[in-house]
């Protein structure tokens, strides 16, 4: 997680939260001069267009008043969907024994891609399970992680 990215999941998550939801986490993708900022709320009996609406208006009233971000961006506000992204360790071991797509900030073992199952989550570090073999990565070292959804 950036810098920024930190500064915004802290700004924003008691209003989130005191809208009932929780903030699973955020993404901001910088394209040139126009980004997005992507916030994914979850609430235990699902999300529904109009709780993304409402979230919407209540990161951006503080966004405009706080103003973080320098650059024209988007906002969206999403559920996780079927493809759920994975941000903090609680949600790598929620997942624990699902496939799960991951790519690293930094090359490990010569690659930055691995697919396959989590198979374990100790502190910072998980266990994923490639073509039988096992690799131990750092969360912290991870730029993105999602549940690979099978139907």
């Amino acid at each position: 997680m950036t810098k920024l990215e930190q500064t915004l999941t802290d700004m924003l998550t008691p209003a989130v939260e005191a809208l009932d939801f929780e903030l699973l986490g955020l993404e901001f993708i910088q394209a040139g001069r126009h980004s997005t900022l992507r916030v994914y709320i979850d609430h235990p009996d699902g999300i529904t267009v109009d709780n993304c609406a409402d979230v919407s208006r209540q990161v951006s009233a503080i966004l405009d008043v706080e103003d973080p971000i320098t650059n024209e961006y988007d906002l969206e506000v999403s559920s996780p969907g079927v493809d759920r992204p994975l941000f903090k360790p609680e949600h790598y071991q929620q997942a624990v024994g699902e496939e799960v797509r991951l790519r690293t900030k930094l090359p490990q073992d010569g690659r930055r891609n691995f697919k396959g199952d989590l198979v374990a989550v100790n502190g910072d570090m998980v266990t994923i399970n490639v073509d039988n073999q096992e690799f131990m990565l750092m969360i912290s070292n991870v730029e993105r992680a999602n549940i690979i959804a099978k139907f």
